[in-house]
This record gives structure tokens, C-alpha cells and sequence, in this order.
């Protein structure tokens, strides 16, 4: 993979979890377009503007951004999955937009700088770096002077029980594996918000703005059948994996789910809550 140094999580994102996310995209969508609206409510992208997109996934944040800086805009997606990647393409392709591009990249030592971007965004894919000081080093060279920042990370794990209680669950079941760094590349890598502000500050980032924000997540279908999810994607399926468990494991895992996920239940579905932190900067 051309301008890839991050290989752990371009093969992990090209491998089983970049398809699930892939076969699952309506999910998924469901599930995080709360932490969507939040972004581009913080963003407040305008007309015209030229948009580098850290993560954009199967390309739903690509969309809305090209809606919403109109045809004299320009949209560009970043990402290291070339599976999700394959699919944000076909839904411009059919959406018939033409200011809108994606590269396979990683953007710790991609060539930034031809972007001159008048804002960079990211929902949930920044934290995946293995040189996250690199990373945003390089990134904030995308943008044009006074060039934006605006992106949603999670907060920490007990405040986010779509994470924490598969997670506790699977432990319980069939073990936990060793503790891994908490700033290892990985969903809760910026839950310290201590620590993006150290990150932002020796990228050349200036008038950091950071602050918790609740929210709650929309999965689609019953409480069983985001269970069964919860129960086979996500930590619960990497804990049952590295532990060596067994389908018997999973589906216990996933009974056991839907008894916890039950309290998330109302009239209007399945709502699930969850902490983001939410960062704006400028360069």
C-alpha cells in the first residue's frame, strides 16, 4: 500500500473489521450519526471551502460534507482501509458528486501540504496513529493559514458502555487478555484529554477549544438484535478471539448482552449513551 508506514492498522482495517464495517454500513451509520451531527454542528463547514477528511470510512462524512460546501467546494477522504474506502467511492460515484475524491493514505507521513484545506474534520479517525505527534505535525500542514480542526473522539471507556460492557462481559466469560496501553492506536486512545492538548500544542495547533460531550447512540433493530452485534463485532469479538474462546463463549457472551442492553431499550428504540470529546483547533 503506497504512502501506508502504519501497517498494523491499514492490515487491521483492511481485514475482517474494515468488510464488517463494509456489509454492516447501514449499522453503523445508524448507530454514530449522532456523533455525525455533532461534528459537523461544531465544524460549521461553509460554502466553498476546501475539506480534508481524516477517516472518512465508507464515506457517509464525504456526503454531507460535499452537501454542505456546495459544488465550488471540495471534499477529500483520507483513510487506510482500502475496503472501506472501495465502498465511499461507489456511493459518490452514485450520488453523482463530482467535488469529492478519496485516497488510500496514511496521514502520518502522507504529503499533507498539496492540500491547503480550509479545514480538516474527523469523526472517530484520529485515533488510530502509532505516531500520533507525527500524525497531527503533518496533518496541521493541510490546512491554509488560520485552517481549521474539528474532530469527535471517544471519551474513556466507563463512560461509553457500547464498548465497556461487551468488553466487561467477554472478560468475565472467557478471560482477559493483558491490559493494553491505554494510548495504544485504538478507540479510547484520546480519552485524556490532557493528553490531546500535549499532542495539539506540539503540532502547531493554537485556540484549542476541548469538552465532553453526551450523547446517545441510535443502533438499528431489537435489543437482541444489537446484542447479537455487540456479542460479534467490536471488543467482545477481539477479547473472545486473542483468548482463544469458542462460539459457545460468544453466544453466552451475547445472552448475557442482551440482558444488560435491555436498560437502553425505549419506545423509539435502542439509545444507548455515550461521552465524546469533542476538539476544535486552528493553525
Amino acid at each position: 500500500m503506497d504512502h501506508i508506514v502504519n501497517t498494523d492498522q491499514a492490515e487491521f482495517w483492511s481485514g475482517d473489521p474494515g468488510q464488517a464495517w463494509v456489509s454492516k454500513q447501514p449499522f453503523f451509520d445508524a448507530l454514530l450519526s449522532p456523533a455525525l451531527d455533532l461534528l459537523y454542528e461544531i465544524a460549521e463547514l461553509r460554502t466553498g471551502e476546501q475539506i480534508v477528511d481524516i477517516g472518512c470510512g465508507t464515506g457517509t462524512s464525504l456526503l454531507e460534507s460535499a452537501k454542505q460546501v456546495g459544488e465550488t467546494g471540495h471534499v477529500t477522504g483520507v483513510d487506510v482501509s482500502t475496503p472501506m474506502l472501495a465502498m465511499a467511492l461507489e456511493r459518490v460515484k452514485a450520488a453523482g458528486l463530482s467535488n469529492v475524491d478519496c485516497i488510500e493514505a496514511d496521514a502520518q507521513i502522507y504529503d499533507m501540504s498539496e492540500f491547503q484545506a480550509d479545514h480538516v474534520i474527523s469523526r472517530f479517525g484520529v485515533m488510530f496513529f502509532d505516531a500520533p505527534h507525527a500524525a497531527f505535525a503533518n496533518i496541521a500542514t493541510a490546512l491554509k493559514p488560520r485552517g481549521r480542526l474539528s474532530f469527535i473522539c471517544w471519551a474513556t471507556l466507563r463512560s461509553n458502555p457500547w464498548f465497556q460492557l461487551p468488553a466487561a462481559i467477554a472478560k468475565d466469560v472467557v478471560g482477559a487478555p493483558p491490559p493494553p496501553d491505554p494510548r495504544a492506536p485504538g478507540p479510547m486512545a484520546f480519552a485524556e484529554q490532557s493528553y490531546i492538548q500535549d499532542i495539539l500544542n506540539a503540532s502547531g495547533f493554537r485556540d484549542i477549544e476541548m469538552q465532553e460531550v453526551s450523547v446517545e447512540l441510535t443502533p438499528l433493530g431489537s435489543c437482541e438484535e444489537v446484542a447479537t452485534f455487540a456479542a460479534t463485532e467490536g471488543p467482545a469479538m477481539r477479547i473472545v478471539r486473542e483468548m482463544g474462546g469458542t462460539e459457545e463463549h460468544t453466544s453466552t457472551i451475547r445472552t448475557r448482552l442482551i440482558d444488560s442492553f435491555e436498560q437502553f431499550s425505549t419506545p423509539e428504540g435502542m439509545r444507548v449513551p455515550a461521552l465524546f470529546n469533542v476538539v476544535k483547533a486552528r493553525v
